[in-house]
């Protein structure tokens, strides 16, 4: 069978605009490049899945169908581009229930790989967060730390105390798609 390589994406910060808790569909916003780069990452054979943690509904901020509704209208958005994501990966429990599902932890990777023929060795984690990187770390997977949303902060004042570093760092999503389209032809 046919294996396929990935990109897991974070959702806030990555897809779209970070505005902390994302309590009303009116506050979405795609970042700009978003919906360019995932039609190059799908056009160069990649199969796009979102990887979010959400602990809003957790938290009693909104109803998880509040979630449900941002990744229908996200799907809607991208559609119109072209591109399709395969799947969004929630971790919808609180930070507190030390669930297996919530990034860092591999549960949502470990769930899309029994699901979908996947390669894992072509595979990548794009995220603005370094637990998006030690998700990545984790799981065996290689690794983009976007600059958008919490990204710039993160790289220039947490990351020099860790002892993992991203694969690549990127300026934005467009900018790591055209470094892993590159990486793959090498």
């Amino acid at each position: 069978m046919e294996k396929f390589p990935a990109v897991f994406l974070d959702r806030d910060g990555t897809i779209n605009e970070e505005v902390g808790y994302l309590n009303h569909i009116s506050r979405l916003k795609i970042l700009p490049g978003v919906p360019k780069a995932l039609k190059l990452l799908q056009e160069a054979g990649f199969k796009l899945f979102v990887v979010t943690n959400q602990s809003g509904p957790a938290r009693g901020y909104f109803p998880k169908e509040l979630v449900e509704e941002i990744h229908r209208e996200i799907i809607k958005r991208l559609r119109r581009f072209g591109v399709n994501i395969e799947e969004f990966l929630v971790c919808l429990h609180h930070p507190d229930d030390n669930c297996s599902c919530r990034k860092p932890k591999t549960g949502l990777l470990e769930l899309a790989f029994s699901k979908y023929p996947l390669d894992k060795e072509r595979s990548f984690v794009i995220g603005d967060r370094l637990i998006d990187v030690e998700l990545a770390k984790n799981f065996g997977l290689k690794s983009i730390l976007v600059l958008t949303g919490y990204g710039r902060g993160e790289a220039e004042y947490i990351l020099p105390q860790k002892k993992f570093q991203p694969d690549f760092i990127a300026e934005n999503l467009l900018s790591a798609a055209n470094f892993i389209i590159n990486f793959l032809k090498s």
